[in-house]
């Protein structure tokens, strides 16, 4: 009997809910943070800025030693950052370098290009207002105030932020350990010679370089020959260590797809078969260790190249960016004109490889067949395309860019 397709919808919250967070957390070096996903909240134990300063360079004076435009005061300090000026007495004022903090008694910075010197004096010619160019203490972030929240993917900003607030190390979730392995007589590695009826295994490169991209530490078991024992034997071997197992190819019904009845003998199968295109056959469950430990959970992908790219990004990534302790894990899609139209949609929902053109719509590349590795990299995104829905040019449509699945 034909095994009915699971809506997209379905498939990716049963994946999200079977993705039990990383419990383990490692103190790293700030420097070293980048893409790791912080696990305790971080508290800023200092206002920054600490003191108030000039976001300037000029002159730190009393507003109410400027009556009006023209006034001469004398230059009485000169304060670079770094340093801390003494406080001002009236009638003067203080050469001020942007970052420095402004002496006391001062209430104003009057840029440099709105004052001329004038012997040991300087004429302000403008008319200063209380706090001008003065940055306050803790205007950016206040003391006991929460810089970085648990479960953020750590960008550079937020490295920057942390080592703002004194931040030498940060806690976070330790790496995820996934094996990678594609099944597939037919495949070979680039450099080998490429036999009659051979093609070269592009979706390890692929697979590699998402997961890498991710933070994840990738066990790359290579090729496993198309048997129902050699699938079982990678599948033990690979459960042990690992937290994840994703295999390319071999999750179709055909008599040469060994990977179903693999992770059914050894583990479980709890999904499969989705309504998406590109990437129908997806499978998903766990696989036992055969040393007695927790195991490895498993995802099957597609051997096209273009459906397992799709299938790794909008339902793989989502599942290991929680299995990693994100809590935003899912794509954000952006509304632009279609410059397209798109009649004859397909009962699944569909993901289609586009990009912006100049005009701001919508483009589609030509060929959306699931072999055309090449529209990946024409593309800078991804339609979103509601199951049965016909698109008409101009009309508004979910696109998905690069930048919310690539890193």
């Amino acid at each position: 009997m034909k095994q009915p397709m699971r809506p997209f919808e379905d498939m990716r919250a049963a994946l999200l809910a079977a993705a039990t967070p990383l419990s383990t957390v490692e103190q790293v070096p700030t420097a070293e943070a980048l893409g790791r996903v912080l696990a305790v909240d971080q508290i800023s134990s200092l206002d920054v800025p600490p003191l108030d300063n000039s976001s300037m360079d000029g002159y730190a004076l009393r507003c109410a030693d400027v009556p009006a435009v023209g006034a001469r005061l004398v230059v009485a300090q000169r304060i670079p950052a770094g340093s801390v000026g003494h406080t001002l007495a009236p009638g003067t004022a203080a050469r001020i370098f942007t970052g420095a903090p402004i002496p006391q008694g001062a209430d104003a910075v009057v840029m440099q290009e709105l004052c001329s010197l004038d012997g040991d004096g300087v004429l302000i010619d403008h008319l200063p207002r209380p706090g001008e160019w003065i940055r306050r203490a803790g205007e950016d972030i206040a003391r006991g105030a929460v810089v970085l929240t648990a479960g953020q993917r750590l960008g550079p900003q937020m490295l920057g932020l942390a080592a703002s607030v004194g931040c030498a190390t940060l806690p976070v979730f330790r790496r995820l350990r996934v094996a990678l392995f594609s099944t597939g007589d037919e495949l070979v590695m680039p450099g080998e010679p490429l036999p009659p009826g051979a093609i070269y295994n592009s979706n390890r490169y692929v697979l590699r370089g998402l997961l890498e991209a991710l933070g994840c530490q990738v066990c790359d078991l290579g090729i496993v020959p198309d048997s129902l024992e050699a699938t079982r034997a990678a599948l033990r071997a690979a459960a042990g260590s690992n937290d994840l197992i994703i295999t390319s190819g071999g999750v179709s019904v055909g008599e040469e797809d060994h990977v179903k009845p693999a992770v059914q003998a050894e583990g479980q199968l709890d999904l499969w078969l989705v309504a998406m295109k590109p990437g129908k056959p997806v499978a998903f469950g766990r696989v036992n260790d055969p040393a007695g430990g927790n195991g490895a959970d498993f995802i099957g992908l597609p051997g096209n190249p273009v459906s397992s790219f799709v299938t790794f990004l909008m339902l793989v990534r989502p599942f290991i960016l929680r299995r990693m302790g994100v809590e935003d894990c899912l794509p954000h899609s952006i509304r632009l004109p279609a410059g397209f139209d798109w009649p004859r949609p397909d009962r699944r929902r569909e993901f289609l490889r586009a990009r912006v053109g100049e005009a701001g719509q919508v483009e589609l590349f030509p060929n959306q067949g699931p072999g055309v590795l090449s529209s990946t990299v024409w593309a800078a995104g991804l339609v979103d395309n509601p199951a049965g829905h016909a698109i008409a040019q101009g009309e508004p449509v979910s696109f998905i860019p690069y930048s919310e699945l690539l890193s």
